[in-house]
This record gives structure tokens, sequence and C-alpha cells, in this order.
């Protein structure tokens, strides 16, 4: 007689290894869809890729900001460091350095509080438009811009179409035909002088001479020029002093007029006007 108890048992026990295995399976594809998925989760996202990307290019601008700066020192130094006719050969063999300094310019003077190019303007605008003017180292021709008056733009390059380029003390001005003589932070040269002449020549009787310099070239007590000595020798060209400005804590500016008289042919000691140098930041 056949046992059928133990073969139903055997039966049972099959089934249940069965089981076993497709649960085991189940857990397995479970357990690596799960992993699956922590993998991705862990993965970096698109936002984190383009912020890391993103630190080169900052790291680039500053750079860039770094080497500008260091061009803008080292040009400015050697404009003050060099003739009128050694900067205008400086610039006249690379014509870029000329945009790369005024950019660099126009980068300091955004940190003074008040600018003294929109003072002579105000000056200007106070007085008669019809007056004639001739802005000594113009930069970007600014002051012509910003007034009715026939402005004679002179620098070193010609950035606009009406800035006349040349040496500042030789100018193409017709000899007294000028009413308002502008010097805006520009006599720097070692041969300024030579500018302040170029100007007298070419302003008529009674007619006007504004310079505004940097403040710290007109401090004694720091290596800078003494102010009435420096007035003293314009007057000595053939100026009279009309007035000086001291209540800008940056620059100074000094108003002269052309005498009637000339007194331009004899000797003139002029007082050395000190550099101004930028630190590196």
């Amino acid at each position: 007689m056949v046992n059928t108890n133990k073969g139903e048992r055997t039966m049972t026990q099959e089934a249940g290894r069965k089981r076993k295995r497709r649960n085991k399976s189940r857990k397995t594809e479970t357990t690596s869809t799960h992993a699956a998925s922590l993998t991705v989760k862990q993965s970096p996202s698109t936002s984190t890729v383009f912020k890391s990307s993103s630190k080169p290019a900052s790291f680039l601008e500053k750079m860039k900001a770094k080497l500008s700066g260091g061009h803008f020192r080292m040009i400015n130094e050697k404009l003050y460091t060099c003739s009128g006719d050694e900067a205008l050969n400086y610039f006249k063999e690379d014509p870029s350095l000329f945009n790369m300094y005024h950019t660099g310019y126009q980068e300091q003077m955004s940190r003074w509080p008040e600018q003294p190019v929109n003072i002579i303007m105000k000056w200007l605008k106070d007085h008669n438009s019809s007056l004639v003017v001739a802005d000594f180292g113009c930069g970007d021709a600014r002051l012509a811009k910003g007034v009715k008056n026939k402005v004679f733009s002179i620098d070193l390059v010609a950035t606009d179409p009406s800035v006349i380029a040349c040496d500042m003390s030789k100018t193409p001005l017709d000899s007294s035909s000028i009413d308002v003589a502008v010097f805006c932070l520009s006599l720097m040269g070692t041969d300024f002088p030579s500018f302040i002449k170029e100007a007298h020549r070419v302003l008529k009787q009674n007619g006007w001479l504004l310079i505004a310099e940097v403040r710290s070239r007109f401090d004694p007590n720091n290596g800078g020029a003494d102010p009435d000595s420096f007035s003293k020798a314009v007057c000595s060209l053939g100026f009279t002093s009309v007035s000086k400005d001291f209540s800008n804590k940056m620059f100074i500016l000094l108003y002269f007029k052309k005498k009637p008289n000339n007194n331009s042919g004899k000797e003139i000691k002029w007082p050395e006007l000190k550099p101004c140098l930028y630190k590196r930041r």
C-alpha cells in the first residue's frame, strides 16, 4: 500500500522551498532598485554643476580686474614721469593703451564724491556761453558735451572725432583765439610748464585759465608743491591770480586771468609737482 501522507509531505516541502527562492529573488530586485534610486539621488544636480563651473569665471574676472588695474598704474606713472612729446609717441606706438588708461582713470574717478569737471561746467554755465574754450587733456571730451560753449578738446589721442590729438605744448590753435583755457587733472608731464605757456599763447587778453589738480600734489607737508609758489610762477608767466578753492578734500581749483601786458619772456622758477601715483590694492 502506497504511503500517500509521506508523498504529500514531500510535495509540500518542495513547494515551500520554491516560494522561499521566489521571495529571495524579489528582495534582491527590490534592494537593487532602491540602491539605484539612491545612486540617482546622490548624483550632482544640474544647478550644482553650474555653480561649480561659475567659480572659475569669477576668478578670471578678478584676475582681469587686477591686470587692468596694474596696467592703469603703469601707464599713469609713465605719464607723470615723461615729457608731453614722449607721452605722445608712447600712445602713437599703441593707441589701445590710451583707452586702457582712461578706463582705469574713470574707475578711480567714480570713487570721488565730486568731480572737478562738473564744477568747471557749472562755472562756464554761469558765464556767457559765447566764450570759446580750450580743454587741455580732455580725455573723453566730457566738458565739451556738457556745455553750450564752443570747446576745442585737446589730448594725446583722439577718442572722439571732435578731439584734437597733439602734444599739449604745441597745439594748432591760433594765438589769442581762446577765452577760457582749462586743465582738469591734466598737468601730468615733467614739462607741464610748457602746457601752461601754450595756454598763455592761445588765450586772449583777460582770458581765463582754470586749473583743477589733485590736492595731494599741492600739499607741501607731504612732498607736494607749495600752492603759493605755483601761483607765483603762473603769475610770472603773465597771469593774475583771481581765486583759489581748497574746499574739496580731493582736489583744488585755481582761477587766473591773462594780463594785458605780456611778461612771458622772463625766466620763471617752477615748483616741481608731485606725481599722483596710485597704490596697488
